[in-house]
């Protein structure tokens, strides 16, 4: 069980790295330049039509982790996009994009259908090349089809939390906030789905992405010596959640990060860090957080709101980082550079 679900998450992560880091880098940088050269807009709908292959390149991926044969690859490629919510029927009855879909739906329809088409086997033989991928649409996709509500009410209640700790003072909401948003990075559940369904913004906002931002940097400066350094860059550029099967492994390799994202997250509602319900889910990637808080900070670009973006989004998260993760390495051993290694191929 062990395997399976290390195997399962390792294979989630590659995908979400793929996926969402053309537009994480791209996006917001897109957005300023596009007024300007409107050609570019195409460039940023390709961007948004990549996140929207997540679910598919989940189910082919975790599918690969496994060692699949091609047929049951494809089969459950397909079944997982089906279990997602990543497409729609309008009332008009047309099929349209839905974004990512439901990320943790989208998981456990991949382990349904691992699950089937192992079980499955060779057992048809000549015809599985026609009944495996029509199976795995009437048994896990189907399955994940009609689970989607009840994952998604589910990450609703989260949601509600989430929400509920808006309404408490702003340093102690802020550090709450950065924790809850640090380790749901590094999790199969949407940061961007659970802001935008409770339509997370000011101080609420700023803060959950602060903690992202303190997860990312974290995990990329303690995985530097494990990793090289495009895969470590990725933590911060891309997305933390290609540590998620690291972290499930070992939930103590976040500590330092999280101490760092409450620190900042306190400081969000000391400073009025401000955000929106998209810019809560990402952190560094493409800048979305910081350039926000800029947009959003009373006077825009002045002196001071530069100062306290780049304290607060870069400076502080760098040092407060090395020093715990300095600690907890060297001083109380709790976690080691191995810990982080990544294993891509």
């Amino acid at each position: 069980m062990r395997d399976f679900f290390s195997k399962l998450l390792n294979g989630m992560s590659i995908a979400i790295v793929c996926a969402l880091i053309p537009n994480a880098l791209l996006g917001e940088i897109l957005k300023l330049i596009i007024p300007s050269v409107p050609a570019l807009q195409h460039l940023y709908d390709a961007t948004v039509i990549v996140m929207s292959m997540l679910p598919l390149l989940t189910g082919i991926l975790v599918a690969m982790q496994f060692k699949l044969t091609q047929i049951q690859t494809a089969s459950v490629g397909i079944a997982t996009v089906i279990g997602s919510g990543s497409i729609i029927k309008t009332a008009e009855g047309l099929f349209t994009l839905n974004g990512i879909g439901v990320t943790l739906n989208a998981g456990l329809t991949a382990a349904l259908a691992v699950l089937f088409v192992k079980l499955v086997g060779e057992r048809l033989k000549e015809y599985s090349i026609l009944l495996i991928p029509m199976l795995s649409v009437v048994v896990p996709g189907m399955i994940g089809y009609m689970i989607l509500p009840y994952v998604q009410t589910s990450a609703g209640l989260i949601g509600e939390v989430v929400a509920y700790l808006t309404g408490l003072q702003p340093i102690l909401m802020g550090a709450l906030l950065a924790v809850i948003f640090g380790v749901v990075i590094i999790s199969p559940i949407s940061t961007v789905g659970i802001a935008t369904v409770i339509m997370l913004s000011g101080i609420g906002s700023g803060a959950a992405n602060l903690g992202i931002v303190a997860v990312g940097m974290g995990l990329f400066l303690a995985s530097l010596k494990a990793n090289s350094l495009g895969t470590a860059l990725a933590h911060v550029l891309g997305s933390p959640k290609i540590q998620m099967r690291n972290f499930f492994m070992k939930p103590t390799i976040a500590i330092p990060m999280l101490i760092t994202a409450a620190i900042l997250g306190g400081l969000a509602g000391v400073f009025n860090v401000q955000g929106t319900p998209y810019s809560a889910g990402f952190g560094l990637s493409g800048l979305v957080g910081p350039l926000n808080y800029i947009n959003l900070a009373e006077g825009g670009w002045t002196s001071s709101n530069i100062a306290i973006m780049l304290s607060l989004f870069f400076f502080l998260p760098l040092i407060l980082n090395l020093i715990f993760i300095y600690v907890f390495k060297k001083k109380l051993k709790v976690i080691k550079d191995e810990d982080y290694k990544l294993d891509f191929e």
